[in-house]
């Protein structure tokens, strides 16, 4: 790895996986107003922010134009406080595979390392995991404007870094992360199934 580089997570996928904690979050408000989601709708969801999730999930029930912005408001927030309860189940053992240990290599190469989540929970989730002393900056979501495939988030991580997006690596679990860090100028790094494009490389090679 070039000695300038960086390396930009996202963290829901990749470094922790409460994917279903979101999902059974938003299911509970979506049965509520009469909407009904399965898993394979939720993998739409993953990479987005809330409120973008949200809008996707009242067009999935035809219900985009029945409630205002306040309302939707309230949806989001609700949404928020039944995840944010749900987290007090997480410990260090919900690290994924293999990220501890990677993130402690990268720190003994003295290769700085941020975080590039739409999640406002994300500091309280590196917390519980016991990781935040890994991270040399977080990228603070509730300053975006955009929600990822935007690249924004991955255009303010690598500013906080203090280096061009050429300079920085992205790794991302979603296709919108992807396409993201692609269109941040960034290398990207893919990890799981359902990923589409020629730029991907495995994690092994690229780290």
């Amino acid at each position: 790895m070039n000695e300038t580089a960086r390396v930009i997570f996202d963290l829901d996928g990749v470094i922790t996986d409460t994917a279903h904690l979101h999902f059974q979050a938003w299911q509970q408000i979506a049965a509520e107003i009469g909407i009904s989601i399965d898993a394979q709708f939720n993998e739409s969801l993953k990479g987005i922010s809330r409120d973008e999730s949200l809008r996707r999930i009242l067009q999935h029930g035809g219900k985009e134009g029945d409630f205002n912005s306040q309302e939707r408001a309230q949806l989001a927030y609700r949404k928020n406080l039944l995840y944010v309860h749900s987290l007090r189940e997480l410990t260090v053992s919900a690290v994924l595979p293999g990220i501890r240990s990677l993130l402690a290599d990268l720190r003994a190469q003295q290769i700085p390392v941020g975080l590039a989540s739409v999640s406002l929970n994300a500091p309280t989730i590196l917390a519980a995991l016991e990781l935040r002393e890994f991270f040399t900056f977080c990228a603070d979501a509730s300053q975006l404007k955009n929600s990822k495939p935007d690249p924004e988030i991955f255009l303010a991580a690598c500013a906080g870094l203090g280096v061009p997006p050429q300079a920085c690596i992205g790794i991302e679990d979603a296709q919108a992360g992807i396409d993201a860090i692609n269109a941040s100028g960034m290398r990207s790094v893919g990890i799981g199934a359902g990923l589409t494009g020629r730029n991907y490389c495995c994690l092994q090679r690229t780290l």
